[in-house]
């Protein structure tokens, strides 16, 4: 029989998803499962962005420019402008998603065997982006009981080496929900000058900053402009999951011509696709003042209610829509699985994404899970209580 290649053998799988087939079967079972495990926003899509593509009147549907369509990376960057992100938009390539972005920065960035040093707990398929490009991850531990703040620079120089090719972060992060400061980003710039490398900064959930913080984007630091790369996307913003647009951004005019071969080798991003993306850019600001008011009311009742339970530990999010919980389980993993084929409370039980998947240190994170406030309130109430009578039950 053929033998699959060493790079597909050791991609990892997700963390999020992995647990689907328990799922399935819980719910062949007539089992009611609240799933606080993936970041699928259940806000309704903005009707900008639908009504283009239900009205569009195309005959043909054609290839765009690889780089995407010249209109949407125009409106895109006065998108950014408005944002203190001064960029045109020859300084934008469209994407597949975020996904293909980070795909293209690390083959634009990085040799097979080179390195980038990413804080960790991270967005688990930064693992797998790592292992497609031959990339070794090399991880700074956060800690939650710092809020999974920046750890100190001084770790991260320790970690420099020769192979060094970059720092990524996600910010605000996934799966931590923490907001790095401007403070924390200067840092980390100034590290990325000093050692000549690039600074990768993953803001797909930049409009989600609550209790009055601001997001500070890389790309508003002078003297940068080579250093940095942005990844962005609408899947979270304008909850377009499945649109699977993205964009790598950059004013290094050498990352952006490297970045274009790979897309063009990939010919174009979806036409459809951009076409709502591009008339989400009207979306008023009332929708995310509604949208930021719903996730910070929704954070308040799962992190109280997360303190409430015994033993647990929570992490309190300063952005995005996730939290780190450290459970009063050995295993999180386990526990996982077990909600899944065995807990129920009134046919009901709960879904979580178990955190060891998001760090690539070997046995950190075991009992600690990720849970998405992507549920309405009375779902997050019913969740709460699921959770506190599971935990009761398994560790009995």
């Amino acid at each position: 029989m053929p033998k699959i290649s060493a790079k597909g053998s050791s991609m990892p799988e997700s963390p999020i998803r992995k647990l689907v087939p328990y799922a399935e079967a819980a719910i062949k079972k007539g089992r009611k499962i609240y799933q606080l495990n993936i970041g699928q926003p259940d806000i309704k899509t903005p009707k900008q962005a639908l009504d283009a593509v239900r009205n569009h009147d195309i005959e043909v549907l054609s290839y765009s420019h690889s780089a995407g369509f010249a209109s949407y990376r125009k409106k895109l960057a006065a998108y950014y402008s408005k944002r203190n992100i001064p960029v045109n938009r020859e300084e934008i390539i469209i994407t597949t998603g975020g996904s293909e972005a980070l795909l293209f920065a690390m083959g634009t960035i990085a040799d097979a065997g080179d390195e980038i040093i990413i804080p960790e707990p991270f967005y688990a398929n930064y693992n797998g982006f790592a292992t497609s490009s031959g990339v070794k991850i090399v991880p700074v531990e956060s800690k939650i009981e710092t809020n999974f703040a920046l750890p100190p620079i001084k770790e991260f120089e320790k970690l420099i080496t020769p192979k060094t090719k970059a720092i990524l972060i996600c910010n605000p992060g996934n799966p931590t929900g923490y907001l790095y400061t401007e403070e924390e980003i200067k840092q980390l710039a100034e590290i990325a000058i000093k050692y000549d490398i690039f600074l990768v900064a993953d803001e797909v959930y930049r409009e989600f900053a609550y209790d009055g913080a601001k997001h500070f984007s890389i790309m508003s630091i002078p003297g940068l402009e080579n250093n940095a790369i942005m990844i962005d996307s609408v899947s979270k913003q304008y909850s377009m999951c499945g649109a699977r647009i993205g964009c790598l951004v950059s004013r290094n005019k050498e990352v952006i011509a490297t970045a274009m071969k790979f897309a063009q080798a990939r010919l174009s991003p979806p036409t459809f696709a951009q076409i709502a993306s591009e008339a989400a850019l009207s979306t008023p600001q009332s929708y995310f003042d509604e949208v930021i008011e719903e996730y910070t009311s929704r954070r308040n009742l799962l992190v109280s209610g997360l303190e409430a339970i015994e033993g647990v530990t929570v992490a309190r999010p300063n952005g995005a829509f996730y939290c780190i919980a450290a459970l009063p389980v050995k295993n999180a993993d386990d526990f996982a699985k077990w909600l899944l084929e065995e807990f129920q409370l009134d046919n009901e039980t709960v879904m979580v994404a178990p955190a060891a998947g998001f760090y690539s240190t070997p046995n950190t994170g075991l009992n600690q899970v990720r849970i998405a406030y992507v549920l309405k309130k009375e779902d997050l109430k019913r969740s709460l209580v699921l959770l506190k009578e599971a935990l009761k039950a398994y560790n009995k």
